[in-house]
């Protein structure tokens, strides 16, 4: 994958990397839509693969041709009988390049360098057309913002395949990186590769973080120096980056999204803000800050008459982004496109408030926000008091319909190992730290779907709270 993210512009052609978690059906989709002509398939994934292919030939879409890259010995029995049905295999094929070939550099900045399809943590995927302009800027502003001096160390535990690593794969490469893979992300792994190869960076979403902080006492070793780890993809809880700093990480919050080429946005640190209390100084870092030196502008703006909303903590307004590193458009949906850039911005869909001092803060997705009696409900703070229960390892509130108040908080969590809480315990944590109509009136253990990034997805779990009928109406009936 590292590879072919020089390999394949450099010859002229637009790289699309795919979700790995995809089903075959899936998977047939995106390579209709995105007109592959050729895939480089990890042998694990060679059965999902070969599957998407099978559905594409069905309906008479001409498949892409396949390339397998095995995991060392390409004349293993098993590799001979899958090369039968594909005769590419990437090491060969590499044997078959000419040394003299001559890059193909792009006649304009702007050509499509990379196609990425959205994560769907609220939707179907759409095809986030990335510019050569925009993957160099963002690539450089990602370097900077992370502080990578020469040859840094990085631990992968951000999917390579979403938003290009955050577009660090380029950045790496600049600064004469260390790249450092896993196929399967573990605490212990972390800790392992941290220990071994003196991992200087890595990124994840706050799941990652979560993974790391509540990792197993025999799987937790010293960090054998500071390790700066960049977060975001979903707004991390206070009580998570509390901790990731007590273990030794120096925890960098950005925002972005598929869109903004990933991070868009970066929380920068303050020196007056080191005299604060740990748990002040974790809500500080878990603002999503200001853009950072690659996007022209951010802002928070009322959707409807496109005016900025004062900085006043409290006025919320939807999350918009200008410039370059901003995508150049959805392939093959003008619609969606146009809809995403009315008014002239690019509408993030998310909701948020400005602090006095320009930061902006996160509050929800405007599709998930809960309206309660009335009462803008921010899921995001919900969540932040549910992660910092002692008992708790994972959690997502969404709004569960109720004849009465319209919604109610509903609380989906799953239960660190060995610890145990009840609905009333829960219910009752959150009433003592937030008005009683934000705290949950529903609490449901299950594990969390999320998507291949380590994002919930809120609307699977709003399907089973919908499912569940109004809370109101069932109690009047026991009545």
């Amino acid at each position: 994958m590292y590879e072919l993210h020089f390999g394949v512009p450099m010859c002229g052609a637009v790289l699309c990397t795919l979700n790995t978690r995809h089903d075959s059906a899936m998977l047939s989709v995106l390579l209709r839509h995105s007109e592959a002509k050729l895939i480089f398939v990890d042998y694990q994934f060679l059965e999902m693969a070969r599957g998407a292919l099978n559905l594409l030939s069905q309906k008479q879409t001409k498949p892409p041709l396949l390339v397998l890259i095995p995991e060392s010995n390409p004349s293993s029995p098993a590799i001979s009988n899958t090369l039968s049905f594909n005769n590419l295999e990437y090491e060969n094929l590499l044997r078959t390049g000419q040394p003299e070939f001559e890059i193909r550099w792009p006649e304009d900045e702007f050509e499509p360098i990379s196609l990425n399809y959205t994560s769907g943590t609220t939707s179907g995927p759409k095809g986030v057309v990335y510019s050569h302009r925009g993957a160099y800027l963002n690539s450089l502003a990602a370097v900077l913002l992370n502080d990578m001096g020469t040859m840094p160390v990085y631990l992968w535990t951000v999917p390579m395949f979403h938003c290009n690593g955050w577009c660090l794969i380029w950045g790496l490469a600049a600064q004469g990186g260390t790249n450092v893979c896993l196929r399967h992300v573990s605490s212990k792994d972390i800790y392992d590769c941290i220990s071994l190869h003196k991992v200087t960076h890595l990124s994840g979403a706050p799941t990652v973080m979560n993974m790391i902080v509540n990792a197993p006492a025999e799987d937790i070793k010293p960090l054998p120096s500071k390790v700066r780890a960049m977060t975001g993809g979903a707004p991390p809880p206070p009580h998570v980056l509390f901790k990731m700093e007590e273990i030794g990480f120096d925890v960098l919050h950005s925002y972005g999204l598929t869109e903004t080429y990933g991070p868009g946005t970066i929380c920068t640190w303050k020196p007056e803000w080191d005299s604060l209390p740990p748990e002040e100084r974790a809500m500080m870092k878990a603002r999503q800050g200001l853009h950072h030196i690659g996007m022209a502008e951010v802002d928070i703006k009322d959707p409807d008459t496109m005016k900025s909303v004062p900085a006043d903590r409290k006025t919320m307004g939807e999350v918009m982004f200008r410039g370059n590193t901003v995508m150049s458009g959805y392939l093959k949906d003008l619609k969606a496109t146009e809809k995403a850039f009315s008014g002239g911005w690019f509408r993030s869909g998310d909701l948020a408030i400005k602090h006095p001092d320009g930061y902006i803060e996160l509050k929800d997705r405007s599709k998930d926000i809960i309206i309660s009696g009335g009462e803008n409900i921010s899921s995001i703070e919900v969540d932040s008091v549910l992660f910092s229960h002692p008992a708790i390892l994972e959690a997502a509130v969404v709004g569960r319909p109720d004849e009465h108040w319209g919604e109610t908080p509903c609380a989906f969590v799953k239960l660190k190992e060995g610890c145990d809480a009840n609905s009333e315990d829960i219910i009752k944590f959150c009433r003592a730290r937030l008005p009683h109509y934000m705290a949950p009136k529903t609490v449901i253990f299950e594990d969390l779907p999320k998507t291949s990034t380590g994002k919930v997805q809120k609307f699977i779990l709003k399907e089973k709270a919908k499912a569940m009928g109004s809370l109101s109406k069932r109690n009047t009936s026991k009545l």
